[in-house]
């Protein structure tokens, strides 16, 4: 598969017994793919990680496609930004958070329209501000049907928490439009039976996104070979690459 002197791109396995920063490594070709020749180390080593985990909660568990709408929890961070990347460059209607003052002006950057295309960001909601906005500003922008797609960074689950602008459970799912995707970061979420019945009726679903999954089975080899190639490809498109350099 690979030859002497090629330059490859991939992630470790939990159980890998080695470093990435060794000189020297022996791992297994199936974490592997070519590098793209047109971006750095420095670059894919930055960018893989938050790429395959977008690609999976998009592709793999939201399922989405052109057209729908999708909420990204702090639109601004390494993750936020893949998959707003992602889904504008699939056509989707690209809604994000703000969690300080500095990003907000940084996604309000992307979205001047890009030549004839719609901007990468529909609009970003300040919840920094006013976190009680969110939802009603969700619903405004859909023509109060709500977003097919949530992607949150991690969520909290009681009012009394003290939080750094983390939605709660409640917003995210009474954002959701009917038979949405929910798409959580959270590996201790907790559903109250009130929130599995207003799910239900919703006919909506919620997905678990663990980045290391590709990687604790040798069954998936074959999948994850085909969406870190996907991902590598996703990283060289014109767009992400201008992104990734503001």
């Amino acid at each position: 598969m690979f030859q002497p002197n090629e330059e490859v791109v991939g992630i470790l396995p939990l159980d890998c017994p080695f470093s990435g920063l060794c000189g020297v490594i022996d791992v297994d070709e199936h974490y592997l793919v070519h590098k793209p020749a047109q971006l750095s180390h420095v670059t894919v080593a930055a960018a893989l990680r938050d790429a395959v985990s977008a690609y999976t909660a998009l592709h793999t568990l939201a399922h989405m496609t052109a057209r729908h709408s999708v909420l990204v929890v702090d639109g601004a961070s390494s993750f936020g930004l893949m998959c707003v990347q992602l889904a504008w460059y699939h056509g989707l209607k690209v809604l994000t958070t703000s969690h300080s003052p500095q990003d907000h002006t940084f996604l309000e950057q992307l979205r001047p329209t890009v030549g004839i295309q719609d901007p990468l960001v529909a609009r970003v909601i300040p919840v920094f501000k006013s976190p009680s906005s969110l939802v009603p500003l969700v619903l405004e922008e859909t023509g109060g049907l709500g977003v097919d797609i949530v992607i949150d960074s991690g969520v909290h689950l009681h009012e009394e928490e003290e939080t750094d602008f983390t939605p709660h459970k409640h917003d995210l799912i009474d954002a959701l439009a009917v038979g949405g995707h929910w798409v959580t970061s959270h590996p201790q979420l907790q559903l109250d039976p009130p929130d599995s019945s207003y799910l239900h009726l919703k006919s909506a679903s919620v997905s678990f996104l663990n980045p290391e999954v590709w990687t604790t089975s040798s069954a998936q080899h074959g999948r994850y070979l085909r969406i870190l190639q996907s991902t590598a490809c996703v990283c060289v498109c014109e767009h992400v690459c201008v992104l990734m350099n503001l």
